[in-house]
């Protein structure tokens, strides 16, 4: 078995928090560090928030980083709505044992990538500032970065009609990463709102007598409330979650070689991603973006792997 040396740069964030768990589950992904981003809530509550996940999943020797708490260039805004006061409204977590390091996530993710003996995936399932700030700092860690998968924007929006929250947040961040160079596949919403936690899903999950899954099950159960209040969803769209599925099980999705670019200036479409699905703009090829999702084999995926705790 192949195994694939990661680095989850995140806001949680309900979604995320799953996707930290799935990982943790998968024998062949070797997760060297977490670091975390403003987005879903503060800096501090998503860095406290994937501290209380580590512990839950005994991730206790695994690096966390607290990472950018502005935007580039931005004012920072957060999605409450959506995820709640803490960023992972729900289940009572414990206040963990863990504490995050000193080092900032951007310089984490250059450290752990030169010292990798191996080329690093790095998943952002957050805006992208800190991968930004990393390319920018030490621009020859591209060279041992064998994929960045993250997760944002799509073809629709989520934050305005045309933007996805992640990207929307720090747009800047994410132009660099698309005009970065290094092989970037895309769970954009076009996919990720294939992967709704339904409540027959939700009912798998309760069915599960461990107590991750039953944290997964209370964390779905809020998050589908929201998604129902907010958006009219029947269900939550586990974004962040298809970024780790992806690197295990790529069989479970179609994707399409495109070129992606980022709006950093529109009056009313800042955020946008412009995926140039017909490849009519002759701009080359910069991304994968997901398309097309195995809906049954997803989830039989994530149950199989909350059965493992």
């Amino acid at each position: 078995m192949t195994t694939r040396n990661i680095i989850m740069d995140c806001d949680p964030g309900h979604d995320d928090a799953i996707a930290m768990i799935l990982a943790a589950a998968q024998p062949e992904l070797n997760i060297l560090g977490i670091t975390t981003v403003t987005g879903n809530s503060d800096i501090d509550k998503t860095t406290m928030n994937a501290l209380k996940i580590c512990e839950l999943v005994s991730l206790t020797d695994v690096v966390v980083s607290k990472g950018a708490s502005e935007p580039l260039v931005r004012w920072r805004e957060n999605a409450p709505e959506i995820h709640g006061d803490s960023g992972l409204d729900g289940p009572e977590l414990p206040e963990p044992s863990l504490s995050w390091g000193e080092e900032h996530g951007s310089d984490t993710i250059i450290r752990l990538t030169k010292e990798s003996k191996e080329p690093v995936t790095i998943l952002p399932t957050g805006p992208l500032t800190n991968i930004a700030l990393a390319l920018s700092k030490a621009p020859e860690i591209k060279d041992n970065i064998e994929e960045i998968v993250l997760m944002g924007g799509g073809t629709f929006g989520n934050w305005t009609p045309t933007a996805e929250f992640n990207i929307w947040a720090d747009p800047e961040a994410a132009k660099k990463v698309f005009n970065s160079g290094i092989s970037t596949t895309v769970m954009g919403l076009d996919i990720t709102h294939q992967a709704l936690a339904t409540k027959e899903v939700i009912d798998q999950v309760n069915a599960i007598d461990n107590h991750v899954a039953n944290i997964v099950g209370e964390l779905l159960t809020y998050f589908a409330s929201t998604y129902k209040e907010v958006f009219d969803f029947d269900g939550a769209p586990v974004h962040d979650v298809l970024t780790v599925a992806y690197c295990v099980a790529p069989e479970l999705f179609a994707t399409k070689d495109v070129n992606i670019a980022v709006e950093t200036k529109g009056e009313y479409t800042e955020g946008t991603t412009l995926i140039d699905l017909q490849g009519v703009t002759g701009r080359k090829v910069n991304a994968k973006f997901g398309l097309e999702l195995d809906v049954e084999g997803f989830w039989q995926l994530m149950i199989e792997a909350l059965k493992t705790y």
